[in-house]
């Protein structure tokens, strides 16, 4: 759904203009004749789906300054831009100190309301950034807070709340990338275990031998290395929230503890001679079909039904398209900010682009996918160019991008010395089937200034193709490797290649 703008004048003409105009730039609009009207929209339902505000400052009845002294300074009001035709600096001054983020006298041109526009959006998003992150410090997040706002997303949010009003188990399901974290956040911000502990297990990245430890717990001597005593997971979240991701990655033998754990409400920490009682909320979540699981054998019926008690599925964003402008927008503000860029926003062109990309690797990948192209901007806004990745798999755009050489270039046939001093017989990269397509990949064998290239430095772009390729799906990744979970994870520590997980949905 796009950013909704609430226009209040008094002026019938004043307001058709300022709307066509907001329209045209891919924003939805709402009006009021009037200060008590804008109140009304502001302070009720439709509030929260707004996203700014043009106010004219003089109109009869409850005028401009009375609606910011009400609600300018509220927590949650969306930013106010004033407008006026007396363009005095007390009236600025007045209404700066009421609240407004901004002042244009009119009439305006169409360049100042954008900058004016683009500007109070994007102190919008950055301060809705820092709210989340002081919220998520703090357990408080709720679903307020996150950027969604698509119909799509009405059942989760729905049954999110009613999740967060008791104690109840929660399985949520979804793609990689939908931001299933969050929504376990949302729930426990909205519960009354809110400022308790959250603590996060990402159970397909615990190394098999040491998932019992971790989540249990040890005693000192219990085994091999165990020169101190250790908390678990469990009782670190005594009080709050367990939040198990990709549980459908834990090894069947733990599966038997987690089990006791939430029919019992108590643990065996390894090594322990009693066990321990924990007061604690489960919220697990699986990028898998857990039926299928079970009836591979890979998972325990039992503890499925017992994890699967209250199920949320959070819809990939293919099915949500409506919410990738707010969400383009955002990650621009965000990442404007941290690179220090002078970009403000999305061409119309470019976001037609986006909405048409079916994300198969969902709010993540769009977050990249935003990152990459204000890295890689130099305008104010960015334009289709910037996103050739996307409109390469989207009929009806193209980007305009330098030429590039082949992806592959065929080894000589002719062999021997006098060959390989031969610049243009060198091989450039190495040939990569595509799975069964025509085309091939190429990693590079050799460096700009024709070196051949560390085995190191060909190891690592390897392992980012694969990681590409299979979307993250690390399980998935180390079996195509041919290498084991844990040493896929220790080179990519060591490479440089740690995941970016992303906190918007």
């Amino acid at each position: 759904m796009a950013k909704r703008v609430l226009i209040v004048d008094d002026d019938p003409i004043q307001r058709r203009i300022l709307e066509e105009h907001i329209k045209r730039l891919g924003y939805e609009t709402k009006t009021a004749q009037g200060g008590e009207q804008a109140l009304q929209i502001l302070e009720g339902p439709d509030g929260a789906s707004i996203s700014l505000v043009f106010l004219d400052l003089v109109m009869p009845g409850v005028d401009g300054l009375a609606v910011l002294d009400r609600v300018g300074s509220k927590p949650g009001t969306p930013p106010i831009i004033v407008q006026t035709a007396q363009g005095s600096i007390d009236a600025a001054i007045s209404a700066m100190r009421a609240g407004a983020i901004d002042f244009i006298v009119k009439p305006a041109s169409a360049e100042r309301l954008d900058i004016s526009m683009k500007s109070a959006l994007k102190i919008e998003a950055l301060q809705g950034e820092i709210t989340r992150i002081k919220k998520k410090a703090e357990g408080t997040l709720t679903f307020g807070d996150l950027v969604m706002r698509g119909e799509a997303m009405n059942r989760v949010i729905s049954l999110g709340r009613r999740a967060a009003a008791s104690h109840i188990p929660v399985l949520i399901e979804g793609e990689s990338g939908v931001g299933k974290e969050l929504i376990a956040r949302a729930i426990q911000g909205e519960s009354e275990r809110k400022t308790k502990p959250f603590i996060v297990v990402n159970c397909g990245a615990i190394p098999e031998n040491l998932v019992e430890s971790i989540l249990f717990g040890h005693e000192k001597g219990a085994f091999t290395g165990a020169v101190d005593k250790r908390i678990g997971k469990f009782q670190e979240a005594d009080g709050g929230t367990l939040f198990l991701d990709e549980v459908g990655e834990l090894p069947f033998d733990v599966q038997v503890k987690l089990l006791r754990a939430l029919q019992e409400g108590e643990i065996d920490p390894v090594g322990s001679k009693r066990p321990v009682k924990v007061d604690f909320r489960l919220i697990s979540a699986t990028n898998r079909d857990m039926i299928q699981q079970v009836r591979d054998g890979k998972f325990r019926e039992d503890l499925y039904y017992r994890l699967n008690v209250f199920p949320i599925w959070v819809p990939p964003l293919r099915e949500r398209l409506g919410d990738v402008p707010e969400l383009a927008r955002f990650f621009l503000a965000r990442f404007a900010a941290e690179e220090g860029k002078r970009v403000s926003g999305i061409s119309e062109q470019a976001m037609k682009l986006l909405c048409g990309y079916s994300w198969p690797g969902n709010v993540r990948q769009l977050e990249n996918t935003v990152f990459r192209a204000v890295v890689l901007s130099d305008g104010a806004d960015l334009g289709v160019d910037e996103f050739p990745q996307i409109a390469a798999h989207v009929e009806g755009f193209k980007a305009s991008v330098p030429a590039a050489p082949g992806n592959v270039v065929k080894m000589p046939v002719a062999t021997g010395p006098a060959m390989l001093g031969a610049d243009h017989l060198t091989p450039q990269t190495m040939s990569l089937p595509a799975g069964g397509s025509k085309s091939s990949l190429g990693i590079p064998a050799v460096d700009d200034a024709g070196d051949i290239r560390s085995l190191e430095a060909v190891e690592a772009d390897m392992i980012r193709l694969a990681l590409g390729r299979y979307r993250g799906h690390m399980t998935e990744v180390a079996k195509r490797l041919n290498i084991g979970r844990s040493t896929l994870y220790r080179k990519m520590r060591d490479y440089g290649l740690d995941e970016r997980i992303p906190e918007q949905v």
